[in-house]
């Protein structure tokens, strides 16, 4: 059918679009594979049931309930230090096969005594990770950058090895204290020479108060650590503290942090306030709907910022846990809004200007995009 052979077409170009990738979860971006044969071996220890989780981590249609039961799996999982160095390993991999040229990847660093795990040594097994990938050259340091150094694209036809600049944003939990929250982002300082470029503020909304996480992110914008903050991300209907939180989503936009995350549940004087300070929105769309942030695709608030004119980017959330992908989420934005392939790469490459490494770094990443547009756009 010339449908099918059209959206065909449209997914192995958006495959091939280069993409720059601001809003990963580590832990939500792993392998099905990886995470069967993990819950497996955990399984054979007893550690839990294999059998409960065996049939969700092999659906590709998961609901709600069964990703929240995954969630569980994961913080199982990340209590041991190679396992936490696989999956950062296999994500990056995952994300360069598809074009990705610069991924911002955000993790919680997790103290743990019981395993010997501290969150120095948690984030030195994410960074051993990334050290190992051998499919692809990872750029996780500036200092390794020359000027002739540029991630290439399948869009420019070229057979080099594929590059991908990778920075770590380091989480703060909303479950976690102030002083807990202070320890993050003093970490975040000291491993600024290893890839780590900003701190997230991220967890289950309706958990902790802003004024217990605020002396953190002030302490960072002090220190010049950028940061980027889930903002009005679902509303939980069964909650009896509802989502949105109208003060906090204010005290949110008065922070003005240098991105945002979701964004969802914004009343019509959020909105205006949003949009008048400009401030850069990571935009999760398979995410948004399946957490009951968006009520559908066709109705998300993409449209209403893209017409707007104001800041996006695309973003994949939780890869693995929502069965999507970011050249996936690309092609949602096609075929749900009618965006052309003009303007899904002005999309894509508008993200360069609010990924937070330095001006090196946007100045490489926007010679893909001047590249690729040069030999794909021109016609």
């Amino acid at each position: 059918m010339e449908t099918s052979e059209a959206e065909k077409e449209m997914r192995e170009w958006c495959v091939a679009l280069p993409k720059v990738e601001l809003h990963a979860h580590l832990n939500g971006s792993v392998r099905n594979s990886t995470l069967l044969e993990l819950a497996k071996e955990l399984g054979d220890k007893g550690v839990i049931v294999f059998e409960d989780v065996k049939d969700v981590i092999m659906k590709n249609d998961r609901s709600l309930p069964e990703c929240f039961r995954l969630f569980d799996l994961f913080h199982i999982l990340t209590t041991d230090h190679d396992t936490v160095t696989r999956i950062a390993k296999e994500v990056v991999g995952d994300f360069a096969a598809e074009n990705v040229v610069y991924l911002e990847i955000r993790t919680t660093p997790k103290n743990n005594e019981a395993k010997g795990m501290t969150k120095r040594s948690y984030m030195n097994a994410v960074v051993k990770g990334l050290k190992s990938v051998e499919d692809v050259d990872v750029v996780l340091f500036d200092s390794n950058l020359r000027n002739d150094e540029t991630p290439m694209s399948d869009l420019s036809g070229d057979t080099k090895r594929k590059k991908i600049y990778v920075r770590l944003l380091l989480s703060i939990d909303r479950r976690e204290t102030t002083s807990a929250a202070l320890d993050t982002v003093n970490l975040a300082m000291e491993m600024k020479d290893q890839g780590v470029i900003g701190i997230d503020l991220s967890g289950n909304p309706v958990v902790g108060e802003w004024e217990t996480y605020l002396p953190a992110l002030e302490h960072a914008k002090d220190l010049g650590i950028p940061t980027t903050i889930h903002c009005g991300e679902m509303k939980l209907e069964l909650s009896e503290q509802q989502v949105p939180n109208r003060k906090e989503i204010q005290a949110m936009l008065d922070f003005c942090p240098q991105r945002l995350g979701h964004v969802c549940c914004l009343d019509d004087e959020e909105w205006k306030k949003l949009k008048s300070s400009m401030i850069p929105v990571e935009i999760c769309l398979t995410s948004n709907v399946m957490t009951g942030g968006a009520p559908s695709l066709e109705l998300h608030h993409f449209a209403d910022l893209y017409n707007a004119k104001h800041p996006l980017s695309i973003c994949t959330d939780d890869s693995g846990l929502f069965s999507t992908s970011l050249s996936n989420e690309y092609y949602l934005v096609a075929s749900t809004f009618g965006l052309s392939k003009t303007e899904l790469f002005r999309l894509a490459q508008g993200a360069v200007e609010f990924v937070f490494a330095d001006d090196e770094v946007k100045k490489s990443l926007r010679a893909v995009f001047e590249r690729a547009a040069a030999e794909t756009l021109a016609s």
